[in-house]
């Protein structure tokens, strides 16, 4: 797992092979079963996951228990309730499994370690923060000015592991639409 994590970082930022040696000292692995919580909205989010297998949602519930997704993190994605994480206060957000998940968990204490004890992941974090910004900004812009077709065409173009593998349900959720919607969406994409 810490394989994945490490050819993750190299994408983005030159990390030595001494680096990657101590990089596995800040980190635990944790398994998630399907629908298993990784976070409930109240709790302190104390740790940053990295999924190294498996896909898990970030989402809050509203007054009627409907779910409302803001996320889904797929093998190379980070998920977390970062306010909570880096403010220490309550969390927001509720995240669990979707699938069967593999995940890498850094503490919030050996989150500031590693930034110390390894400069780089310093530089990786911050590259992962600025994309992170420019797509939630994307995605806002999307949802605001969008048909419902051509969310669901732009979620499919920037992701298309969400199709393939996420239930009709949770993109409805995703994307603010009725599962009816996505429905007839797909339908009319296949017959296109």
């Amino acid at each position: 797992m810490l394989r994945i994590l490490i050819k993750h970082i190299r994408q983005k930022v030159d990390l030595s092979e001494q680096d990657a040696a101590l990089l596995k000292t800040f980190f635990f692995q944790k398994n998630l079963t399907k629908k298993q919580f990784l976070l409930r909205e109240g709790e302190v989010c104390n740790h940053f996951a990295f999924v190294s297998r498996g896909i898990l949602k970030s989402f809050t519930s509203d007054e009627k228990g409907q779910d409302r997704i803001s996320l889904f993190a797929f093998e190379g994605w980070w998920i977390s309730d970062f306010n909570s994480f880096i403010n220490r206060e309550k969390a927001l957000l509720n995240i669990d499994a979707i699938e069967n998940s593999e995940l890498l968990l850094i503490s919030f204490e050996n989150y500031e370690r590693l930034t110390l004890k390894i400069p780089v992941m310093d530089r990786y974090f911050r590259i992962l923060y600025q994309n992170s910004l420019v797509t939630k900004d994307r995605r806002l812009m999307i949802s605001n000015k969008s048909t419902a077709e051509e969310k669901y065409l732009s979620m499919v173009r920037s992701s298309p592991e969400i199709a393939k593998r996420i239930p009709h349900s949770l993109i409805a959720s995703y994307l603010g639409l009725s599962q009816e919607t996505v429905s007839r969406i797909r339908k009319k994409l296949l017959f296109q």
